[in-house]
């Protein structure tokens, strides 16, 4: 019989993940029973396009009660995914694990126990990273910038999809339907306590990357736009900036055109079209970073759904 409010729940956002499905399922099982609590999890399909939709469905039917399927209608974007997992998390405490095998399913127990402790945001840092150069760089990046939009945060390492977070933390994170969202940063806004705990960290079982250059792009781009005003102010600011430096310059020229011969300053065409040239830089850079905050005001303002679950797959116990 299926527990009605599991103590554990493991969301695990799965895109074209075929190669490391049954594996992911076996280890996660393996891993959740040695935990000795109740326990679900939740393979979330992204809109895949091979066959991990199946393999999803066939778990849940083979593991009744412990697989719960959630199949998406098409590619929302990974925290799209996780978010829709959480909408379906019964459970006191939340493990969100990726599907790549890269955090292996054996370092859960670690977050449930500092979870059980109290602390409503377990991150995890991971050690003897075996991600590329240019993943870890890009890394690094995502981590600088959260932490300089969020002063006073000391999480050491966001890229990390291996978290636990209380169940008040999920519901509030539940709560706020803007699209775009952060998940691992939203939690923090959210939590009392946090803490760290350091787990391993393993090649790819199979498969590539999900996460393209642009992708990275795309979401340094939203941790800016989506969590601050700092560059509207920016703007204001420079373009302040840029008027009195503009102002000082037509003083300066209309000086020394009196000091000198009225020619000096090339009868100002020349002053005149550099002046025009940087105002019209600033005003196209101030065009498209309102345009992004404007795009994101659109976006939720129109109220689409952030997901749309098409099928959910519990699996029917055996008698």
């Amino acid at each position: 019989m299926a527990e009605k409010n599991p103590e554990i729940s493991v969301v695990i956002p799965v895109y074209n993940e075929e190669l490391n499905l049954k594996e992911l399922v076996d280890r996660c099982i393996a891993a959740c029973n040695k935990i000795n609590r109740s326990y679900e999890i939740l393979l979330v399909d992204d809109g895949s396009a091979d066959r991990s939709a199946d393999m999803i469905t066939q778990a849940a039917e083979k593991h009744p009660g412990k697989i719960i399927g959630i199949l998406l209608s098409t590619n929302f974007g990974q925290h799209a995914a996780v978010t829709a997992g959480l909408s379906q998390a019964r459970g006191k405490y939340i493990i969100t694990l990726d599907a790549d095998l890269q955090n292996p399913p054996e370092e859960i127990h670690k977050l449930v126990d500092k979870l059980v402790e109290g602390y409503d945001v377990v991150g995890t840092i991971r050690e003897n990273r075996q991600d590329t150069f240019f993943r870890r760089v890009a890394s690094k990046m995502v981590n600088h910038m959260v932490r300089r939009l969020t002063r006073g945060n000391t999480m050491t390492d966001y890229g990390c999809m291996l978290r636990g977070y209380s169940r008040a933390v999920v519901t509030a994170i539940l709560d706020c339907h803007e699209h775009g969202k952060f998940i691992p940063m939203m939690a923090m806004s959210f939590a009392r306590k946090s803490a760290e705990v350091h787990v391993k960290h393993a090649e790819r079982a199979a498969g590539e990357s999900k996460y393209s250059v642009w992708k990275l792009i795309a979401l340094q781009y939203d941790l800016l736009t989506g969590t601050t005003t700092f560059p509207l102010r920016m703007l204001t600011f420079f373009g302040f900036l840029i008027a009195l430096l503009g102002m000082a310059f037509g003083i300066f020229i209309f000086i020394m055109t009196r000091i000198y011969d009225p020619e000096w300053g090339g009868n100002g065409i020349f002053t005149l079209f550099a002046i025009l040239f940087v105002f019209i830089g600033a005003q196209f850079a101030g065009m498209g970073l309102l345009g992004e905050y404007i795009g994101k005001i659109h976006l939720n303002a129109r109220g689409r759904p952030q997901f749309y679950v098409e099928k959910i797959v519990r699996g029917e116990p055996k008698s």
